[in-house]
């Protein structure tokens, strides 16, 4: 990914939150020069390091009736790494939201992370297990009730997690943008942060959010 220095996003806090906030991605594969995508939820345990994964790992399933898993055993072979990218708050940019100063046309600012490493299909059954259970009770947090594979019987459980292939990623490199309107002057971010902040649609106010964060780490700067 093209990553300018001034949209440089090195906070790995950050970059975390980006991942878990932004936790379906988007798995592609290419051992042979010929690409293939997944849109996948993902578990990210950025302390989980290792020789092969210093930036911590990334778990997911697909369905096993899915041909990409077939392409982890050659990725491995040749050397190579998959990519997995989260996409982050985004938006248009008009140039007259900037208000007063230089000269401007318009953009999209957004947020992105791009996540290396070679897939490694875990065999383990119980394994599989434990990474379905840690994914629904991600994302049934918050749900009253919550659902969980209590109510399920053990033979159509098994029936389901014969019909996943799990993997995890240890996770070689990252490469995080937040592109926010960092290199125009401190009034123009946060005239156009503050009109996306009241927008209607939730990814622009997210982005506003995003902008305006970029805004209190932005040295003072004249219009």
């Amino acid at each position: 990914m093209y990553v300018p220095e001034a949209f440089r996003l090195d906070d790995r806090a950050r970059v975390a939150e980006v991942v878990r906030a932004f936790d379906f991605a988007l798995l592609v594969t290419a051992p042979e020069g010929r690409a293939q995508a997944s849109h996948l939820p993902f578990l990210y345990d950025p302390d989980d390091v290792s020789e092969a994964g210093p930036q911590g790992t990334l778990r997911a399933h697909m369905a096993r009736a899915n041909p990409q898993w077939r392409d982890f055993a050659a990725l491995a072979e040749a050397g190579g790494e998959a990519l997995v990218v989260f996409q982050g708050p985004h938006s248009y940019i008009s140039p007259s939201w900037y208000g007063e100063g230089p000269p401007n046309v318009p953009t999209w600012n957004y947020v992105a992370v791009h996540a290396y490493g070679c897939p490694e299909v875990t065999e383990e059954p119980a394994a599989a297990r434990a990474l379905l259970e840690r994914m629904v009770a991600r994302q049934e947090a918050g749900l009253t009730p919550p659902w969980s594979t209590a109510g399920l019987t053990e033979k159509y459980l098994d029936g389901m997690l014969r019909g996943l292939v799990a993997f995890r990623i240890p996770v070689s490199r990252l490469e995080a943008k937040a592109k926010l309107s960092q290199n125009k002057t401190t009034g123009q971010l946060a005239a156009a942060a503050a009109v996306l902040e009241a927008a209607a649609a939730p990814l622009a106010r997210e982005t506003g959010v995003w902008m305006r964060r970029a805004l209190d780490g932005k040295p003072s700067q004249k219009a």
